[in-house]
Parts: C-alpha cells; sequence; structure tokens
C-alpha cells in the first residue's frame, strides 16, 4: 500500500513560512491577519501531518528544526510555483502599464522577488517603478503620477496619525503590514544612556527621521545629526563605520549592526504601518492584479 503523502496544504505551508521569517506566531498571526491560536493550531497540523517536529518551542523563543529547515526550502519553492500559476491561469492575457512608487528600502528587501515573480506570470505588463520618500510619494499620488504606491504610515486606530498629505489614504489605503522599528548601531561606537545620540538619517521628509527626532525629544534626550544621506545604502555604510546610530526594520539589521535600545538609554519605538494606496477611478486590471499580488506575497490575505 503506497505511503500517502504529506499534507503540503498551501495554507499550512504560509502559516509555517510567516512563523519562520518572524521569528514567532504572534508576529506570524499579525502579518497573516489571524489568531495566534489559529496560527499555533495550523503548524500542528502541519506537524501532524508530516509525523516530524519543524519548531522548537523554549523560554529563549523558536527555532527551526533540521526537518523544519529543510521543509522551509521546499516550502518557499511551493508557494513561489503556486502563485506563479494562479496568476498566469487565471489572468494569462492582460497587458498595460503600472506605474509603482515606493521607498529604498521596500525596493531593496521586499519588492525583487515579488515584481520578479509577476513579470514572469505577466509578460504583457510593462512596470514602472520610482523609488523616493514617503512624503514625497505620495505627493507624486496625489498628482496622478503613480497608480499604486507602497509607503509608510504611523499605525492607524492606534492614536497614530497618517503622514502629511495623505489625507485620502485612510479611505484608499489597504493595510499589508506592520514593520517592527529598532534603533541600529555599530559595536565601533560607544553610547553612554546620559550621552548625546548621533543620528545617521536620511533628510526631510524621511519618516524615519521624524520618528528618530520626535521619540528622542519626547524622551527628553539629546541629539545631533552628524551624517545624512539619501541612500539606503550610505546610511547604513556609516552606522557601521561607527558614525551614529540610525532607524532600520527590524528584519534590515543585517551583519555589521546591532540592535539598540534600553541598555543605551533610547526609546522604545512603534512600528510602523505599510500600506498600499492605489490611485482613484483606477480601472486598469494589470494595477489591481499587481496590487493584489503584493498585499498576498507581503502582507494579509486580501489586505485588510
Amino acid at each position: 500500500m503506497p505511503t500517502p503523502l504529506p499534507p503540503f496544504d498551501f495554507d499550512l505551508l504560509r502559516s509555517f513560512v510567516a512563523v519562520a521569517d518572524h521569528g514567532g506566531f504572534t508576529r506570524a498571526a499579525a502579518r497573516l491577519g489571524r489568531t495566534q491560536s489559529a496560527v499555533s493550531l495550523q503548524i500542528k497540523r502541519l506537524e501532524e501531518g508530516l509525523n516530524q517536529q519543524v519548531f522548537i518551542r523554549d523560554r529563549r523563543g523558536i527555532y527551526l528544526t533540521t526537518e523544519g529547515e529543510i521543509l522551509l526550502t521546499y516550502a518557499r519553492r511551493l508557494l513561489k510555483t503556486a502563485d506563479e500559476a494562479r496568476v498566469r491561469l487565471l489572468e494569462p492575457d492582460v497587458g498595460g502599464m503600472v506605474r509603482l512608487g515606493t521607498p529604498e528600502d521596500f525596493a531593496t528587501l521586499h519588492l525583487p522577488d515579488v515584481l520578479s515573480r509577476f513579470a514572469r506570470a505577466h509578460p504583457q505588463v510593462s512596470l514602472e517603478v520610482n523609488c523616493d520618500y514617503t512624503a514625497n510619494l505620495l505627493e507624486g499620488f496625489g498628482k496622478g503620477q503613480y497608480d499604486l504606491v507602497l509607503c509608510k504610515r504611523e499605525p492607524q486606530g492606534g492614536g497614530g496619525t497618517p503622514p502629511r498629505g495623505s489625507d485620502a489614504d485612510a479611505d484608499e489605503a489597504a493595510s499589508v503590514w506592520r514593520e517592527p522599528l529598532v534603533w541600529a548601531g555599530s559595536e565601533r561606537l560607544s553610547l553612554p544612556p546620559e550621552a548625546e545620540v548621533p543620528l545617521v538619517l536620511a533628510p526631510n521628509p524621511d519618516i524615519y527621521r521624524r520618528r528618530a527626532v520626535s521619540a528622542l525629544d519626547a524622551a527628553g534626550r539629546h541629539w545631533r545629526m552628524v551624517y545624512t544621506s539619501p541612500s539606503l545604502a550610505g546610511i547604513q555604510a556609516a552606522v557601521r563605520a561607527g558614525l551614529g546610530v540610525t532607524i532600520l526594520p527590524k528584519e534590515m539589521v543585517r551583519p555589521g549592526l546591532m540592535m539598540l535600545g534600553a541598555d543605551q538609554g533610547l526609546p522604545d519605538l512603534a512600528d510602523t504601518e505599510i500600506v498600499l494606496l492605489r490611485a482613484p477611478g483606477t480601472t486598469a486590471k494589470a494595477a489591481g492584479l499587481l496590487a493584489e499580488h503584493i498585499t498576498r506575497s507581503l502582507g494579509k490575505p486580501g489586505g485588510h
């Protein structure tokens, strides 16, 4: 009698990849738009179906087992292939131009693979991608320069306010995910809790620059701007050299950088909400498909 195939249910695999990527059930649940208990149950079902443990859970956190590491490689491939097949088979003949605006860090970290898969699935669609600061993107969006804008704003429903120029996005925006922000620095930098904070940031109107200055002012911590660069690579290079500290999404704290916080007397930072704006009145099927593809690939199902 043949051995039954393991339950490679795509929903279970998406939850598995989310937990692995975000290092826990709570953040994975928030990313997927589910409850923590629902995600835990899905991982339990996956482990029971495989008859293998994919995560080790202890007081320090959650870690992939050897089997989990193997599964993660295949899960990414399966989900990637399934997404490509779905969009290629359901909408094979879509064409046209889609103008997308995005901050540089998203374009560097999140979007290359997402846009590559979309381009392969829809070879007749031309993508025009522009990287800029959120405030500039919103200004261009208001002038009709973009069909879609992926941008940052203060979390809604928690006392935050949208960035200037985004009055319409409370109704137009689809929330994609929340991104934890951290202070980042180098081991070369000595920063006693009472010292003036040297800042390495992008120029105005960058939202992280406003966030850093506001957080330090609210905490009564003195600061000075020591290095300003419009380039993410330039900021990271300056921080690695020990010139100062910056704000980064947690998952962008790579080798050569370290997270800073209470030990250096730095205040906690609230998450940033990532939203996808679609131009009012945009009916082009290509823009709608790209919007769906981005929210499905990067955030909660349906972007809600």
